[in-house]
């Protein structure tokens, strides 16, 4: 039988029904949400990757593979009779439609700003709230995570005015994080050097930087610097761990 085309989200669909029908494919016939779930992560990592590069054919084979993820959950629920894709389609038109006023209605023009809060404003009268930092998920890597709780807490007016205050906050985390190393409790250890990563993501907000951004480009150059020595230390026809370590170390230095 010949390949279904997948020009399209129709025939996507299709694809991914035929193999999770009967006499379809095991693998795929067995995964659930849960046993997936981790692919929908790694995906939507490489998609950030390709944005990173601005690659259009890698975005073009990562946009595909995430946009597969969200086909096939939608595909378990259709088999449970729970939603379906339409469902998911829908639901995400007309909340695009119903935020955009200023668009879609008979609102002014406005702002970039004003249109923010104005998502922000009607997304808290459609999902009323226990609390100010809801809808920050708990999935999200810490560092991002610590970011958005603090910009949520920033819009409900619980913000330091000053970025000396935030910088002062971080000087000060940092002293406690010294005085439980002294002091060798492995907890308040855990304890106070969470604090101080959380500090210093509010001191980079201060600067208008994104931690997560300077951490992945502190990253990109230990990697590409340890390359440099990597080279240098095969160029010896000796392994890595036969030299030194001061000696590596005065490689290291050398390797920019």
């Amino acid at each position: 039988m010949p390949a279904m085309r997948s020009d399209g989200l129709a025939n996507l669909r299709r694809i991914v029904k035929r193999l999770r029908a009967p006499g379809g494919c095991p693998w795929d016939r067995k995964q659930t949400h849960r046993s997936i779930k981790s692919n929908l992560l790694e995906e939507t990592y490489e998609v950030l990757e390709a944005l990173e590069r601005d690659d259009p054919k890698m975005m073009e084979e990562e946009l595909g593979d995430l946009l597969l993820q969200v086909v096939f959950h939608a595909r378990i629920e259709e088999e449970r009779g729970r939603l379906r894709l339409e469902d998911v389609i829908r639901h995400v038109s007309d909340k695009l439609i119903r935020r955009h006023p200023h668009v879609f209605g008979r609102g002014k023009r406005i702002s970039a700003t004003r249109a923010l809060a104005q998502w922000e404003r009607l997304k808290r009268d459609e999902k009323p709230k226990r609390s100010g930092l809801d809808g920050v998920p708990q999935a999200l890597p810490a560092l991002l995570r610590a970011t958005r709780v603090q910009s949520k807490a920033a819009r409900l007016g619980f913000e330091w005015r000053r970025f000396r205050d935030a910088l002062a906050k971080f000087d000060e985390e940092s002293g406690e994080f010294k005085a439980a190393l002294r002091s060798g409790r492995k907890k308040a250890i855990h304890h106070e050097l969470g604090d101080t990563l959380f500090a210093l993501a509010k001191v980079a907000k201060f600067l208008h930087l994104d931690p997560e951004d300077t951490l992945q480009a502190a990253n990109d150059r230990f990697i590409a610097r340890f390359h440099l020595l990597e080279r240098a230390v095969t160029v010896t026809g000796r392994k890595m761990h036969e030299f030194p370590r001061a000696h590596l170390y005065r490689m290291w230095r050398a390797a920019r």
